[in-house]
Formats: C-alpha cells, sequence, structure tokens
C-alpha cells in the first residue's frame, strides 16, 4: 500500500511562521504592507455597544462616513455610567475630551465649543457635549435605549463552528422593555466600558458574602460628598486604592468636620501615588498628587501600605479589617464607613460565543497588554494605536475604550476616540486612514517603575 503525502509549503496558513523580534513597547508596531480590506455584506448596520463618549465618538464617525449604525444603549439616556461621577471635574481639558468627527457635527448643528482649556465636570461633559452629539439628526434616531445586550454569536454559528464563518454576520441578542430582540451586525464595536463593574476591597480580588453583606457601608466609586455629607460627617471612613479616584475622594472628605480618613493602599510607598506633581503635563493631574502629598505630610490623612485587606467584619465599634500589612497580619483601627477605590474589570459575560484575544492579566485586548500593563512599567502615556493593534479574531468584532485596557487605570478619552477613527477606516474600506494612526497625549510626568525596590533601572518607556 501507498501512502500520499501532503508536504505543506511554508507559506500556508496550516504552518507557524517564525516569530518576529521582540520590539519594546514604545517602537513603533511593525505593519505589513500586503493588508486586505474589511469583506462584509453592507446589508446590515453596525451596532455600537454602549452611548457613552466613545460608542458615541464611533457613531459620529459612521456617521459621516455615510455608514449605517445602530447604537445599543442600557440606560435611559447617554452616558449613564458618567451620572455616577457627574460631580468629579476632569484632569483633562476640553480639547482632549470631544471627537473630531463629533466636533464637525455638532458644529453644523450650530453647537458651540467650550473653552478648550477648561476642565469640565462630568455632569458638563455630558450635558455640553454628550447629550447634544446624541441629538444631531445624524445619530439620534439610531439610538436604542434600555437595551440591553444578553449574548452575541454569528449567525447560524456556536462558537466552535469555523466553516464560512467571517461571512455570517453578527447576531446580538437584547432585551428592552421585557421584551426579547435579535439584531444582524456587519460589524459590532463593544464601547461598554467597565465602570459598572467595580473591584472588591479585598486584595485577592475575591468577591466574599462578608464584603456583600456589608454593602450599605460601602461606597463604590467616587462619592458626591456634598449631597452625602449627613452620611459622611463625624465619621472614621477608610478609603482602598491607589489612583486618582482614592486621591478625589480623599480631598473631597477633608473637606468634612470632624472626619477621620484612613488611607488604605497596596504600594510599597505612598510616594507611589502622587504621580509626577508638577512635572506632569495636565496640570489638575499633577495637582491631585502634590495636593494629596501636602495632606499627608500634614498629618491629616493616616496611611497604611503596603496593605492587603484579607478580612472584613462588623462589630459593635465599627468595621474591622484585618490583613498583611508591612510587619505581617495586622488589624486596623475601626471604621464606620469604607470607600473602595479599587478599580474595576471588564464584563466578558455576554461574549461567550465570539472568539476573543484576550491578555490572561491585564484583561485587555491582548496587543495592547504589553503598553498598559502596571507590572511592566508606570506609564500613564500609551503609544499610539488603532485598528490592528485591536483587532480580534473574529473578524468584525473590537472591543474598544476603557473595557480595551481591561483592569488597566491609564486610559483617557482621545485615546478611545483615535481607536474607533481608526477602526471606522478600516471598516470602510479606507486603509491608509486606518493604518495612519496619530495621536497627541499629554505626558504623566512618571514614566518609570521600580519593579524589585532595590535598583534605579527604568523600564521600556
Amino acid at each position: 500500500m501507498q501512502i500520499k503525502l501532503n508536504v505543506i509549503s511554508q507559506t500556508s496558513s496550516c504552518c507557524t511562521p517564525s516569530p518576529e523580534p521582540a520590539t519594546s513597547c514604545c517602537e513603533p508596531t511593525v505593519q505589513s504592507n500586503k493588508e486586505t480590506p474589511f469583506q462584509s455584506t453592507k446589508a446590515y448596520p453596525v451596532a455600537i455597544l454602549g452611548a457613552g463618549p466613545v460608542g458615541l465618538a464611533a457613531a459620529a464617525h459612521l456617521a459621516t462616513a455615510g455608514e449605517a449604525f445602530i447604537i445599543l444603549e442600557k440606560g435611559t439616556d447617554v452616558a449613564e455610567n458618567i451620572k455616577s461621577w457627574q460631580h468629579v471635574r476632569l484632569f483633562s481639558p476640553w480639547q482632549y475630551n470631544v471627537d473630531k468627527a463629533a466636533k464637525q457635527l455638532l458644529l453644523a448643528a450650530g453647537w458651540e465649543m467650550p473653552q478648550e482649556d477648561r476642565l469640565p465636570t462630568g455632569q458638563e461633559l455630558r450635558e455640553a457635549y454628550l447629550q447634544p452629539l446624541a441629538n444631531v439628526p445624524e445619530i439620534k434616531p439610531f439610538i436604542s435605549f434600555n437595551t440591553t445586550v444578553v449574548g452575541i454569536s454569528k449567525k447560524n454559528h456556536d462558537k466552535m463552528k469555523s466553516a464560512r464563518r467571517s461571512e455570517a454576520p453578527f447576531v446580538i441578542y437584547t432585551e428592552q422593555n421585557g421584551e426579547s430582540k435579535r439584531i444582524l451586525a456587519r460589524a459590532v464595536i463593544d464601547a461598554t466600558g467597565t465602570w459598572a463593574s467595580p473591584n472588591p476591597v479585598h486584595a485577592d480580588n475575591v468577591w466574599t458574602s462578608a464584603e456583600q453583606k456589608l454593602a450599605v457601608k460601602i461606597f463604590y466609586g467616587i462619592p458626591n460628598v456634598d449631597s452625602l455629607q449627613e452620611r459622611y460627617t463625624g465619621k472614621r471612613i477608610a478609603v482602598v486604592g491607589g489612583g486618582h479616584s482614592a486621591i478625589n475622594t480623599i480631598l473631597e472628605l477633608e473637606k468634612l468636620e470632624a472626619v477621620e480618613i484612613t488611607w488604605i493602599l497596596r504600594k510599597k510607598r505612598v510616594e507611589d501615588a502622587y504621580g509626577g506633581e508638577e512635572k506632569d503635563a495636565l496640570a489638575a493631574r499633577g495637582e491631585l498628587g502634590s495636593r494629596i502629598h501636602a495632606l499627608v505630610d500634614e498629618g491629616k490623612v493616616k496611611v497604611f501600605t503596603p496593605f492587603y485587606i484579607e478580612e472584613l467584619s462588623q462589630t459593635s465599634d465599627g468595621i474591622i479589617i484585618k490583613g498583611e500589612g508591612p510587619n505581617g497580619k495586622a488589624q486596623l483601627p475601626a471604621v464606620d464607613e469604607i470607600i473602595a477605590n479599587t478599580g474595576s474589570r471588564p464584563d466578558f459575560s455576554f461574549l461567550k460565543e465570539i472568539r476573543l484575544s484576550i491578555d490572561a492579566a491585564v484583561e485587555s485586548v491582548e496587543a495592547l497588554a504589553p503598553l498598559i500593563d502596571p507590572n511592566e512599567h508606570s506609564c500613564g502615556t500609551v503609544r499610539p494605536h488603532g485598528e490592528l493593534e485591536l483587532r480580534q479574531p473574529e473578524t468584525g468584532f473590537y472591543v474598544v475604550g476603557m473595557k480595551s485596557y481591561g483592569r488597566a487605570p491609564t486610559f483617557l478619552m482621545a485615546t478611545g476616540y483615535e481607536q474607533v477613527r481608526s477602526i471606522v477606516a478600516y471598516l470602510t474600506g479606507d486603509l491608509e486612514a486606518a493604518r495612519k494612526v496619530e495621536l497627541d497625549l499629554p505626558e504623566t510626568g512618571v514614566c518609570s517603575l521600580d519593579l524589585s525596590n532595590n535598583n534605579n533601572e527604568t523600564t521600556c518607556c
């Protein structure tokens, strides 16, 4: 019996190509000149999940390109998540918060651009920019509110089926006012963010029944202290977290009378939370670091760092926080309230039938992880990136905005605007515009991290 061998050449797709030379996270991506345009029937619209800043920017670019789209928004209004922090003033001025295509649509409708160097609050961002944008005639008819996406797949394909998969439209299962619907789309842009999925306070990042039972005593996010004065005045409050949200929270709490503030961080030194201060190109962001630095130096905030929370319990004296500090197991002084600024995580639960490439640690789009992983560097400034880096194994599916960063905390709106501009260019066949990624972001003033705590080596930034 003869056995016929089928020899596969090295150019076959069945062979594993030799890996390209590794590059530093700050070097430009090597891009192939042999790019193929997006192939999909235009019988269906592009579906955008989420009517926040980045989702609406995607809509503006699609509208400008004359492409059909639909926005699916879980809330009753645009940018529902911003409502929970609308009292907070952004540290980036208007010039970084308005998308270019959105600006052109708004100006054509008679809108006036706010003063570019002014810092808006979350409420001003919604009312002066996002709501007017959602109401322009090119976008308003295509927003579906009260619409929860419960699952996405490819039409007549489960996750396992590959044959002609890229040709099949996406099928989006939604719930709207108690009614189930199926929507077909040629591409999907997931801009649902991460704000609605906060992390627990436990250092192991696992939700426990003890923490859930204390829900009435724990606020996740940045509370509006002015409207919650009765809740927090005269109380002992533990703020958990080492980022800008925690700093904002402490600075607001400090204005109240008779408040005892405990700041719990996991950083090796509290100084690591101050950021670039006067070196930060965003003056307001640098000022946050300088102000909290002063409060700590004045003894107005009790700092425990590094401290890893392992247990919470309610006693007659208050909430007891136990964990591990620099000298081993420890119990902190009792508190009345906890404010958790421990970050958030992406929700992929409704994407189980979509083929995704997500970093195992950061839970970001895989290609972005080396740029934003806090284990590798502390840069708040990330190299420009676009459609190519955001491309998923599922042709035509993209995760953008804060969700594309997974659990990393360094996202800026301007980054999301550039992401969707590049993606829309690719979806509409303008390959040159899709690859010409340009993004001007201010430097943080912090671009190194002593990972070992024993040397002064800097990272790739």
